[in-house]
């Protein structure tokens, strides 16, 4: 990649990197345009230049932070933690992450999720359900999980739980409840034993 291949898809990332901060923190709609240029330090004449109009922008940012997330998800499960430890760091992140989310941006980003073929299931289809076998596997090789489980079932009911969030009268009221949900998926209703 030559230096003006560097500069402008560094001038890309600095605009969607802006755009997330300001729709974490605003939502979608009181975010200008202008806003984004003057936080990434350009023209709104550049985010026009790469985006076309705000509703790209808005989904090219949408993407931008799934990946962002499945990045984080991915450092998780390949590092060298045991089981116990990674679920707690997914627990974590899943708090971190609904606390610092925008309720309109989690509104807008849950409405993408729940069309049919959208960027997010591909992700989970391609990348997570691999990840999350090697997470089970690892889980019942350490004592954690179950070994009479299957993971098929495991993975039917992970299946279950991704297809009832994609509701929309679902997702609009799970963003409080994303650590206890996340919490009962990992530990069950009896809780967490020391």
């Amino acid at each position: 990649m030559d230096g003006f291949q560097r500069r402008r898809e560094q001038k890309k990332q600095n605009i969607l990197e802006a755009s997330l901060r300001l729709f974490l923190d605003f939502g979608i709609q009181k975010v200008s345009i202008a806003e984004i240029a003057k936080t990434a330090k350009v023209s709104q004449v550049t985010i026009y230049n790469y985006f076309e109009n705000k509703h790209k922008l808005i989904h090219d940012v949408f993407i931008y932070y799934v990946d962002q997330s499945f990045e984080k998800f991915e450092v998780i499960i390949k590092s060298e933690a045991p089981f116990h430890e990674k679920i707690q760091q997914i627990i974590f992140n899943k708090q971190a992450v609904a606390s610092q989310l925008n309720e309109e941006f989690y509104q807008h980003l849950m409405q993408e999720y729940s069309k049919e073929g959208n960027y997010i299931e591909r992700i989970y289809n391609e990348k997570a359900v691999p990840y999350f076998s090697k997470l089970f596997q690892e889980g019942k090789e350490q004592g954690y999980i179950d070994q009479d489980l299957s993971n098929e079932a495991i993975m039917f009911y992970v299946q279950m739980l991704k297809d009832y969030v994609q509701r929309e009268d679902v997702y609009a009221k799970i963003l409080p409840l994303t650590e206890e949900i996340t919490n009962i998926f990992f530990y069950g209703i009896v809780g967490k034993k020391e």
